[in-house]
């Protein structure tokens, strides 16, 4: 299994203020890690500083050689004046390459969609426009933050399925940061909880048992929070309620 990106040691300061502290993570190739924390925790920056935007003020970021990431963003914010079809929008990104764009149209079922402008598309169906937009950079590692924001209860769970059906059959890595973690528990292999620094992090149902993530998060929401322990075979589950949830 190969490492596509590790940090090592990371922080990072805004107006001597300590955002990211002491960050030391993998992301590896074929595995979702899900990125849970509380809102201001510093999830968003440390996308940032995956995604190579922010510099970190200490710490080593090792990167495999020419990886390519694809981003899928929390929203964007649309002019409805603005007369930008899907189907523009996804050739803006892929320089015309019909045969790619066409072989991710139909892997994400979104030919329906092409026609339609971007400012009239609802919640699930713009972040399915996003994530085929991410995927035409055929990406080693997909980031992905928050991308059911928006999307109603049905959509989200259709939208992680896919995810997780996709990490499987073109095997890159993902980090997908979430506030929905009793949603995306069944496809995710790492769970990192950062409070600016990392709480706990490994497999779910053990992040779910870890007494720093039952101090961070509300009782209440805790109970809400169905945890299923992901099986490495097949397409079995164990579900089962357990303990323990979910920016910047």
């Amino acid at each position: 299994m190969a490492t596509l990106l590790s940090l090592s040691e990371v922080s990072l300061s805004f107006d001597q203020r300590r955002v990211l502290d002491n960050i030391s993570l993998e992301l590896n190739q074929g595995e979702i890690t899900t990125l849970i924390g509380p809102n201001g925790a510093g999830k968003s920056t440390l996308v940032k500083v995956i995604l190579g935007l922010l510099n970190a003020d200490s710490g080593v970021i090792t990167r495999a050689p020419k990886l390519k990431i694809g981003y899928v963003p929390q929203k964007i914010a649309w002019d409805e004046g603005m007369p930008l079809t899907a189907e523009r929008f996804l050739r803006l990104a892929n320089n015309g390459a019909k045969a790619k764009l066409r072989e991710v149209v139909n892997l994400l079922a979104i030919d329906g969609l092409l026609k339609r402008q971007m400012a009239r598309l609802s919640g699930g169906e713009m972040q399915r426009v996003l994530l085929a937009r991410a995927l035409l950079r055929e990406p080693q590692l997909l980031v992905l933050d928050e991308p059911v924001q928006g999307v109603d209860i049905s959509g989200q769970v259709e939208l992680y399925q896919l995810i997780t059906e996709l990490t499987a059959k073109m095997n890159f890595a993902v980090l997908l940061v979430s506030h929905d973690l009793h949603l995306v528990m069944a496809g995710t292999d790492q769970v990192i909880c950062l409070n600016h620094h990392i709480c706990c992090k490994g497999a779910p149902e053990s992040v779910a048992k870890h007494p720093e993530f039952a101090r961070l998060f509300a009782q209440n929401e805790q109970q809400q929070l169905a945890v299923y322990t992901h099986h490495h075979q097949c397409d079995d589950h164990d579900h089962r309620v357990d303990q323990g949830e979910d920016d910047d």
